[in-house]
């Protein structure tokens, strides 16, 4: 009886156009476009000179911080008021502004002021912009030192060397952070709601009528609705693969089998929740917006574009009730960390029990009644 209803629900998906193409496409744009606009890293920060000396160390100090590449020289001010229009009117993200003593100090006391006022409507590329700012004037300042000898005496004096080391992201590329993240994002999308639009979709065209009279078991039906999708989750996660290696040169340093295995328990998770959803609902419209909300709520909170760690209390413990998030740590784990199944028993539980109860209520709700 599997078997027939297995062949029914492939010839459904294939006689529909619209979601062969969605399975091949949809990983294609995902991920040519997403890597590269998901992207956390602040850079040309747009800047506003007040050089109030114009001074040779004035002007290396300006061409130095935008050398940097983080910042694009948007605007030359006479004046503070003037510089503050820049801000209010969006041409300008952070202000430089140079005393007008600036070199006389430096040369005759070894301290000169800059003041850095930002934008700070966004906090986050306010904070880093000052603090790109600050680590550029400590340069500076180490090289005018370096310049007129100042740094004889630092072998007498103790000191401490810091030499950063970036494990498992060698060049702090935000695009091997996201990559596998997204991976996850898209694989939720196409296994959670497919499934969630296959029973509704069945409810307005009648044909679930023909189902009901049968005597099909309910497990025997939600198998039947199941495994499709978990075969097409595999086929979409096999195109992310080839699309990661290709254009990213992104490669799993963990083992690619791990990252199935773990897949197929994550697939049950969200075609199970789908299908609950489309147990539940009357219409196509109905489910689309119901299971676009737990997307939603989802995909927030689930680490993909914050830390949990960062988050409030709240929303921390909504995540550990969140197969998504559950699923990204493996997947970062596995291809960033090269994570064994033995680091990550926590997450195997975790996405097994929510496998359990979602399928579970699958075959719960549904009813087979005329």
């Amino acid at each position: 009886m599997l078997k027939f209803l297995l062949e029914k629900e492939f010839k459904q998906i294939f006689r529909n156009p619209f979601i062969p193409k969605l399975i091949l496409f949809m990983p294609v744009m995902m991920l040519l476009i997403m890597p590269w606009a998901a992207n956390q890293e602040i850079k040309n920060i747009k800047l506003s000179v007040i050089d109030n000396d114009h001074s040779t160390y004035s002007e290396r100090l300006i061409n130095k911080t935008i050398a940097s590449g983080y910042f694009t020289l948007e605007d030359v001010s006479s004046s503070n008021s003037e510089a503050l229009k820049s801000i209010e009117s969006g041409k300008a993200d952070i202000i430089l502004e140079i005393e007008p003593e600036f070199e006389n100090n430096l040369v005759k006391t070894g301290i000169a002021e800059v003041m850095i006022s930002a934008n700070a409507v966004n906090g986050t590329k306010g904070g880093l912009g000052s603090a790109y700012l600050a680590a550029i004037m400590a340069d500076f300042a180490d090289d005018i030192n370096t310049e007129w000898g100042r740094n004889v005496d630092k072998l007498n004096n103790a000191s401490i060397n810091i030499v950063p080391h970036n494990m498992y992201n060698l060049y702090l590329d935000y695009k091997v952070f996201m990559v596998p993240a997204l991976v996850v994002m898209l694989l939720t999308m196409i296994a959670g709601f497919l499934p969630a639009l296959n029973i509704v979709g069945e409810k307005e065209t009648g044909t679930i009528e023909q189902m009901n009279v049968t005597p099909v078991k309910r497990i025997i039906f939600i198998l039947g609705k199941l495994i499709p999708y978990w075969i097409i989750g595999f086929v979409v996660l096999s195109i992310c693969f080839i699309l990661a290696a290709l254009i990213y040169g992104i490669y799993p340093v963990g083992s690619i089998l791990t990252i199935y295995f773990y897949a197929s328990v994550y697939i049950l998770v969200v075609s199970g929740l789908g299908l609950v959803i489309s147990n539940y609902s009357d219409t196509m419209q109905q489910a689309m917006f119901v299971m676009f909300f737990f997307m939603l709520i989802l995909i927030l909170l689930s680490g993909l574009f914050t830390p949990v760690s960062s988050m409030p209390e709240w929303a921390q413990f909504i995540s550990k009730i969140n197969p998504l998030s559950y699923f990204i740590q493996v997947m970062r784990s596995i291809y960033l960390k090269g994570s064994g199944i033995s680091e990550l028993l926590p997450q195997l539980l975790a996405l097994s029990t929510f496998a359990v109860v979602f399928n579970g209520w699958a075959v719960l709700s549904y009813r087979k009644s005329g």
